[in-house]
């Protein structure tokens, strides 16, 4: 599919009869022909959601202020809250990230060779050990340390290079310090954080050698929106890797950092490809 001609239409509302009609019927009337559809409907909460990949007819100028318009009217009969992008589009991110390079160089990798449409405006740091890897890829580096008594001053300085580099998202690519609730609040639903799936059983120092002392027979990540409350906001992906006890604390890690990897680049793709939808205080995510 040509992504110059296509869009993405998301939308979600209660559940009624037609919700499905409201969105294909007017992409018919239009004669913008469906290339791929997923929908839920949450039986529980009472909420539909649906997301449509479409081309814009082959004859004539599509004129997306007409389109969006109409749209409108029909949206407003059903309650829905909707969102129109043009696929083609690549959302600005910035990264955060402290000394662990392994989930920035892999974003940094799929960015390079085209697997995450995004551009990367910014990579802020609290270390300035990474600023070698952004200066390969030609990419400004911020350096702003932080201290107990220098964090609002630094977090001043993190908001102002996000707002000014018009950042659609934020990835906590194992940055290892604690946003503010107020920096939270300023992120919702655009800032996604990684961590091991040993939490919350093995916190603090080295979770992989508690882990190993523990005997433990999983090793996962999970990928989350991030909130007010430490690692539990809304999930968006999880990966996870079975081991024994022939894996040492040392292979842990590895797997761990591969697992991150993973995990943190895919809901990467679902957040910018607007798979996810967030509700009630978790997600749900179409076409993952």
């Amino acid at each position: 599919m040509n992504q110059q001609d296509s869009y993405i239409l998301t939308a979600s509302c209660e559940s009624r009869l037609g919700t499905v009609d409201a969105v294909t019927g007017y992409l018919y009337q239009q004669q913008c022909y469906v290339a791929d559809m997923q929908t839920f409907d949450d039986a529980r909460a009472g909420r539909f959601f649906i997301r449509v990949e479409f081309r814009r007819p082959e004859q004539g100028e599509f004129d997306e202020a007409a389109f969006r318009d109409g749209f409108a009217s029909r949206a407003d009969k059903y309650g829905m809250d909707w969102e129109l992008t043009e696929r083609s589009r690549r959302p600005n991110v910035v990264i955060l990230v402290s000394k662990f390079d392994h989930c920035l160089n892999d974003l940094l990798y799929r960015y390079r060779t085209g697997q995450l449409a995004i551009e990367i405006p910014a990579i802020i740091s609290n270390h300035p050990d990474l600023q070698r890897l952004a200066d390969w890829h030609h990419i400004p580096y911020y350096h702003l340390p932080i201290t107990a008594d220098t964090k609002a001053q630094q977090e001043a300085q993190l908001w102002k290079i996000v707002q000014e580099s018009n950042a659609d998202l934020v990835v906590l690519a194992r940055y290892m310090q604690v946003l503010s609730p107020d920096l939270c609040d300023k992120l919702s639903g655009r800032a996604i954080n990684i961590h091991h799936s040993l939490l919350p059983g093995f916190k603090g120092a080295q979770p992989y050698h508690q882990a190993y002392a523990k005997g433990v027979k999983l090793v996962g990540a999970t990928a989350h929106y991030i909130n007010n409350e430490l690692d539990e906001g809304p999930i968006i992906t999880q990966g996870v890797q079975a081991v024994d006890h022939s894996h040492y604390p040392e292979e842990l890690v590895a797997k761990g950092r591969d697992i991150e990897c993973v995990t943190l680049a895919r809901a990467v793709q679902y957040h910018i490809e607007k798979r996810v939808f967030m509700y009630q205080g978790k997600t749900v995510v179409l076409g993952s």
